[in-house]
């Protein structure tokens, strides 16, 4: 059996992008489940929940109860990083100072760039136990990184599927990727990965723009001891300009575009 997921954060309002993958992600399993992402609590607002299940139910979707959310899911995060923690290692650095770190050793090596820029240059790793200790003894706040090519070498040679073919995976791909920090129990590579295996999701679909994230959440599901699903990266819906659609957008919202009287039929009728 086919056990697809939707997983929107609750930080605006669902737009013409959202409503693409959230039918994608419902037409091509015979379970559909939701999530709600909501673990940026800065962000994350009770009213967005309660409108994405408003424009779900608009766009003729069910799902399965009770609804997973983020914010419920600390426990399940600890335990999963209780057991990685031997490919993990505290990082003291801030953003500025990793960003300071960059621009001195100029333009990134080849291999020190990734998905999203250059990659962390690796500052903490090379800290001894008795510096990181002395550190966190201090109160130094701190995040929590996978030491990427420790991993990679636990783990061997890794593929993922994608449409019925095995595609290899570059487990260094997002070098160091942070795991969890402060007031956040788990960043977005663990946390998707330890609950889309916490739903039994067996097909992930999402937009295109992910693709390079499977290779660290692959690596993750790995290090876990989590079966892999199947992948399917879809197509992204653009505006005019060729950009995707964003939550500041309200022109798109599904609730403006309703509200104008478009129908579901009319709105698929925009893909």
């Amino acid at each position: 059996m086919i056990v697809t997921r939707f997983a929107p954060s609750p930080t605006g309002y669902l737009h013409l992008g959202h409503a693409f993958a959230a039918l994608t992600a419902a037409r091509a399993g015979e379970r559909f489940l939701l999530r709600i992402e909501d673990l940026d609590k800065e962000r994350a607002r009770e009213e967005f929940v309660t409108a994405i299940f408003e424009d779900l139910r608009w766009l003729g979707l069910t799902w399965e109860e009770p609804v997973m959310r983020q914010s419920l899911r600390a426990a399940a995060y600890d335990k999963a990083l209780t057991r990685l923690e031997p490919f993990t290692y505290p990082c003291f650095c801030t953003r500025k100072e990793i960003a300071g770190e960059i621009a001195r050793a100029g333009e990134a090596p080849h291999g020190q760039m990734g998905p999203d820029g250059p990659l962390y240059p690796g500052t903490c790793r090379h800290l001894s136990s008795a510096q990181r200790e002395a550190r966190i003894g201090a109160g130094d706040p701190f995040a929590l990184r996978l030491d990427a090519a420790k991993a990679a070498a636990a783990a061997g040679p890794l593929s993922f599927s994608e449409d019925g073919h095995a595609r290899a995976v570059d487990p260094l791909l997002f070098g160091d990727v942070v795991l969890a920090r402060k007031g956040l129990p788990a960043a977005y590579h663990l946390a998707v990965v330890v609950d889309d295996a916490g739903q039994g999701v067996t097909l992930v679909t999402r937009g295109e723009d992910l693709l390079p994230a499977t290779h660290a959440q692959r690596l993750l599901q790995q290090l876990l001891g989590y079966p892999a699903p199947a992948y399917a990266h879809h197509r992204l819906i653009l505006d005019r300009d060729g950009r995707k659609f964003s939550k500041r957008d309200r022109a798109v919202t599904l609730r403006a575009l309703r509200a104008e009287g478009l129908t579901p039929a009319g709105l698929e009728a925009l893909f």
